[in-house]
């Protein structure tokens, strides 16, 4: 395969004035398909990109602007893969880590549309601080299992000590400076979230898009804010936002540095000043995390350097400061029971509650969301929630498994066990999983009995579709279950939404019994009624195991990752769902591979257009439709006018529309719509991802799937149901492609339109 071979050269007009040349650019879904299958030929050629994202074009199409009269009446096929912005190299393994916050910057995209500017902000800011606080847990996190159950509570009794000579290097009769060797863990955690935010920032932030000086001023539609000249431009918000969670990050570690000494220095002056100095270090970090927004009506090429570099600068002094102070010898000082600084972990989840149900409220307040929207405009909120509780598991769980490989096997903080454990609260989170889990399984069974009545009413659909076939049920119950399964994506927000609404009832119930009893489940239903006991213990031990386990093979997939590019593949797809927006609320979140994507194919669209006068029809599969629409919002209204949308197996209204309303809802669409010259979208019944975008004239009736009941001359063999893959082998592409190009005009240079 040759590369970086640049086949933009001559006029893209054949001798005599003939009609110009025409482009399908394809833009491939999820999984990464490679641009040998969306061409159909081995040998290609890639014309423009890199390695991570290019455009490639088969061999033999080369060099078709210099000979466009032999492409006369069909379009000349460029092949966008952007794959590897999600798939690539192994590193990418670490962007499990991630997955808390990523799934709260999704929430900041969902807020239901409101003519309220005030509210909009509102919602905005009360994300980013939850966002905020999932990386103040994590940290937390990392600092009750390094600080608290490695350094205070094991390494401060012989009797566990002593069985892990791993810890012979932390001094037994000096916890304040076990604290501060201990606080390398949370501290190099934080590092590493600001590293993994950072190295991104030249590969995704850094690309700008489209210049505001356009040949002609861009029409910006207020139902479109896709359209923004900087939608896809966030380099300002994301280095003001991690410099917030980077200094967030090393004040958790400061706290837990300063609270043990300071509960016995009573008196010390020093101590108090250093917690005054953090207390006002953290509400500026706060404050700047508060007021954060985006600037998406411009191209905001200023970055607030000094805020940044007073928060990295403050951060460290107090972190520095609050180190020394620790690990200054106290006669007579010996660690005992938990880390006080613990405790936060109560006060971080009542907070984190507070901001949840503030949210939800902002979000009903405002205006009412059209049909069909999910959770009725509370997906946001109901995601947050469930970004929060991911955080909690992930926490929870290290912290769970961690005491149980220090204790030898023995109950954290039961009789016998060398160690105090974790906070209780954890173990009480812990054990609520069980329950989730009843819960969904009860959903899930009354899901399945409505898919199977689903599935027995289809028949009589299922052989209507078929006239004339000599019907087989076997047949047509693997048809009709088909399309039954693919109906059960329009059932997500029920499951979303009990998960949430129970998640968030379960989880005041666990601060409650853990603050008032102050002792694990077990222990704390030891004097209630006979059958709570025992289910309370096994909801423990369960939830622990689960927890840890989930843990577990979270770091498994992560470790196979990084070794096989396979695996990391099958991760690569939920990051191009997950990923696909920009970091609006959580800096430390994977990045947006669309603000690499997004200009990628407007340039190309613009520049292509430009200099050829040529027509495009823009054909995208799957999150590729999604990319290619976002991408059309882009254009200038002239290259608009050249461009004409093919989508197929096209999650835009159906999953996009329903989640997102502000972005891809019924006014969004139909003013892309209106603003494109012509559209058409393909779909299957079968299809789980794909649907209908429900906007005039846009979409064709449904493709039949299988293509044939049984065997028949054109089909000799049995015809495989094609679900949400293969849509170009099936005629109707190319008869709808061939239709979108007769439809565009044809223009000439100076951008007169003809036929």
């Amino acid at each position: 395969m040759r590369s970086d071979t640049n086949t933009d050269t001559g006029t893209g007009t054949a001798p005599g004035g003939s009609e110009p040349l025409a482009l399908e650019l394809l833009v491939h879904g999820v999984g990464g398909t490679t641009p040998q299958a969306m061409l159909n030929d081995p040998r290609i050629t890639r014309v423009s990109g890199d390695d991570t994202a290019g455009i490639y074009r088969r061999t033999e199409d080369a060099d078709a602007e210099r000979r466009p009269a032999a492409y006369r009446g069909k379009p000349v096929p460029d092949a966008y893969s952007w794959c590897n912005l999600t798939s690539g190299d192994g590193s990418r393994a670490l962007w499990l880590l991630l997955l808390p916050f990523m799934v709260a910057n999704l929430a900041h995209w969902m807020r239901p549309p409101s003519n309220s500017a005030g509210l909009r902000r509102t919602y905005e800011m009360l994300l980013r601080l939850v966002s905020l606080s999932l990386t103040v847990l994590l940290v937390a996190g990392a600092c009750e299992v390094a600080m608290d159950l490695v350094a205070w509570q094991c390494a401060g009794v012989p009797v566990c000590a002593s069985s892990k000579s791993w810890l012979g290097f932390l001094p037994a009769g000096e916890p304040g400076l076990r604290l501060v060797i201990g606080a390398v863990v949370p501290v190099g955690l934080t590092g590493l979230l600001w590293w993994l935010s950072r190295r991104t920032w030249y590969a995704y932030e850094s690309q700008k898009p489209l210049p505001t000086g356009a040949p002609e001023p861009r029409q910006v539609d207020p139902a479109s804010p896709l359209a923004l000249p900087g939608f896809w431009y966030g380099r300002r918000l994301v280095a003001r936002l991690r410099a917030a969670h980077t200094a967030a990050g090393l004040l958790t570690v400061a706290a837990a540095l300063l609270v043990p000494p300071l509960r016995r220095d009573t008196q010390a002056a020093v101590g108090w000043t250093l917690a005054g100095a953090v207390i006002a270090v953290a509400l500026v970090t706060v404050a700047v995390a508060a007021v954060a927004g985006r600037s998406e009506s411009h191209i905001d090429e200023v970055i607030d350097h000094l805020p940044s570099r007073l928060l990295y600068i403050g951060s460290q002094a107090v972190l520095v400061a609050s180190a020394a102070y620790a690990g200054w010898h106290r006669t007579g000082w010996h660690s005992s029971g938990r880390l006080p600084a613990a405790a936060a972990f109560g006060g971080l989840t009542l907070l984190q509650g507070v901001l949840l149900l503030g949210l939800a409220v902002t979000a009903w307040l405002m205006c009412a969301p059209e049909k069909g929207t999910a959770l009725r405009g509370l997906g946001g909120p109901a995601v947050a929630l469930l970004a929060c509780a991911l955080a909690g598991v992930l926490t929870g769980g290290v912290a769970q498994r961690v005491a149980d490989w220090l204790d030898k096997g023995a109950t954290p903080g039961m009789q016998g066990s060398p160690i105090a454990g974790p906070p209780v609260l954890l173990s009480w989170q812990a054990s609520i999983i069980p329950v989730l889990i009843v819960v969904v399984a009860l959903v899930a069974a009354v899901e399945a009995r409505r898919l199977w009545r689903v599935t027995r009413d289809l028949t009589p659909e299922i052989e209507a579709d078929y006239p004339g076939e000599p019907h087989d049920s076997a047949r047509t119950r693997q048809i009709a279950r088909a399309r039954a399964m693919a109906g059960l994506t329009d059932r997500t927000p029920l499951l979303v939404g009990v998960i949430a609404a129970m998640s968030f009832v379960l989880g005041a119930a666990t601060l409650a019994g853990a603050w008032v009893s102050d002792a694990v489940p077990g222990q704390a239903t030891l004097t209630w009624p006979w059958i709570c006991h025992p289910l309370a213990e096994s909801a423990q031990a369960v939830g622990s195991w689960l927890v840890g386990a989930g843990v577990v093979a979270l770091v498994t997939l992560g470790r196979r990752a990084y070794r096989d590019a396979g695996a990391r593949r099958t991760i690569g797809i939920l990051w191009d769902v997950g990923t696909f927006w920009p970091r609006a609320a959580h800096p430390f979140a994977p990045p947006c591979y669309a603000e690499r994507a997004v200009p990628d194919l407007t340039w190309r669209m613009t520049t292509w257009t430009e200099t050829y006068a040529g027509r495009i029809i823009l054909s995208g599969h799957s999150q590729g439709s999604v990319l290619a629409a976002a991408a059309a919002w882009q254009l200038d209204p002239r290259t608009r006018g050249r461009v004409a949308l093919l989508t197929y197996g096209s999650p835009l209204h159906r999953l996009y529309g329903r989640w997102f309303p502000v972005y891809f809802g019924r006014e969004a669409l139909d003013s892309l719509h209106d603003d494109l010259h012509a559209w058409r979208n393909l779909w299957r019944r079968t299809d789980p991802i794909g649907g209908p975008v429900g906007v005039r004239d846009v979409d064709r009736e449904p493709l039949l799937d299988p293509a044939a009941y049984g065997r028949d001359v054109d089909h000799p063999l049995p015809t495989p149901l094609l679900a949400h893959s293969d849509y170009q082998v099936d005629p109707a592409f190319a008869a709808e492609r061939t239709m979108l190009l007769v439809r565009l005009p044809i223009q000439d240079s100076a951008g007169m339109s003809s036929g």
